[in-house]
């Protein structure tokens, strides 16, 4: 079963889909400047989209590349775009007649149904701030006014006759481009062009900040440790510690470089540390649903609580079999008389290493020389090394 949850996952649905924009990208190079398609499809494509055939194609690798960093961010509208530009890419490579068509083809129908598989693994929503909107509608208005205006006022425009070129020229004077092959001849012409100029520097100043901004805030937190999403987008069949005490080192070291894992503790010395330390971090508290969700506990292979509180790791452990009630939870209990209480809230497995280490310490208090053997035993069992051995 988890061999064939990694096999569909989403590491290869991403290596899948990069690879289509890749070769979208790579037949859309070849093919710049050409002017006729000879694939099976020439006789039924229209003139103009033979004309376009030669650079579309890298147009769509570069949409495909952004639906791939929002497949990152397990952004649904992502999920969207990359389900309507996989047929897109497999009809340009029918249109092509580049020797990259034949495996454009190929992997973008492949790569439609892993899409499809996993459309739950993709369930976040852009989550844009007041600024960002703005930004937003501030550009696309922008860009509305000028193409409409310029269309309307076209004879007053050189070579400005169709709705393609009034977007052209929106677009090289919005941005300061200007290469003088379409200019106003008339004064109305002229006023028109300098508001088109001065909406559109500030449309572009305001996106670029609002995009760039939220990006170096993040640089910082990760930083800092408040956030690793990163390292969290491609989480599957991983191990949730929950929290972070003096029995969860242990733990780090021994899944550390073996099983892929994640850290949620609300300790934010804590989450620093283990983010310098290049370890999945999230600073939140374990009890709550949010974060769980974040690091996929519908994928995890199992859940560790082990700190020195019983009752947060009850509580966490309460929320985790929420979520998930057939994950596996293994606990820690700090105290005796709580393992039965862990048990209660959901752990499959709760060991007392208190507990257990007072127990062989008073075996061989009585003379049981077994019982460095035995612990020897437990060390090499569980993958550790025997001090001095």
């Amino acid at each position: 079963m988890a061999s064939r949850r990694v096999l569909f996952g989403t590491r290869v649905t991403l290596v899948l889909v990069t690879l289509v924009a890749i070769l979208s990208f790579a037949t859309g190079v070849i093919n710049i400047g050409v002017t006729e398609v000879s694939g099976p499809l020439a006789t039924y494509i229209p003139e103009d989209i033979e004309r376009a055939a030669g650079f579309t194609g890298a147009l769509t690798g570069f949409l495909m590349l952004g639906s791939v960093f929002g497949l990152r961010r397990g952004l649904r509208i992502a999920w969207y775009s990359t389900v309507f530009l996989l047929p897109v890419t497999a009809i340009q490579g029918l249109a092509q007649s580049s020797i990259f068509s034949t495996p454009l083809i190929a992997l973008s129908l492949l790569s439609l149904p892993f899409v499809l598989v996993n459309y739950r693994r993709f369930d976040r929503n852009i989550d844009l701030s007041t600024t960002q909107l703005a930004a937003t509608a501030a550009l696309v208005g922008t860009m509305v006014y000028g193409t409409a205006g310029t269309y309307r006022l076209r004879e007053d425009f050189a070579n400005v006759e169709t709705l393609l070129d009034a977007v052209y020229y929106t677009i090289v004077t919005a941005s300061t481009v200007g290469y003088g092959d379409a200019i106003p001849t008339s004064q109305q012409a002229r006023l028109f062009s300098i508001s088109v100029l001065v909406l559109g520097v500030a449309s572009f100043t305001l996106a670029l900040g609002s995009l760039l901004g939220p990006a170096i805030e993040a640089r910082f937190a990760q930083a800092l440790g408040t956030m690793t999403e990163r390292q969290l987008e491609l989480l599957e069949d991983h191990v949730i510690v929950l929290g972070y005490g003096d029995l969860t080192e242990p733990i780090i070291d021994e899944l550390d470089g073996t099983t892929p894992f994640v850290v949620i503790t609300p300790d934010q010395d804590a989450a620093a540390k283990l983010n310098a330390r290049d370890i999945a971090v999230l600073s939140a508290d374990p009890s709550d649903e949010d974060p769980l969700h974040r690091a996929s506990i519908e994928d995890a292979r199992a859940v560790v609580a082990a700190t020195n509180n019983d009752a947060n790791d009850a509580l966490a452990i309460l929320t985790a079999k929420s979520l998930n009630a057939d994950i596996r939870v293994v606990a820690g209990a700090t105290d005796r008389e709580n393992v039965e209480k862990l048990r209660r809230a959901g752990a499959d497995t709760v060991i007392s290493p208190m507990v257990i280490g007072g127990h062989l310490l008073v075996e061989s208090a009585l003379g049981d020389e077994n019982v460095e053997t035995v612990a020897d035993q437990l060390l090499e069992s569980s993958g550790g090394s025997v001090p001095g051995g």
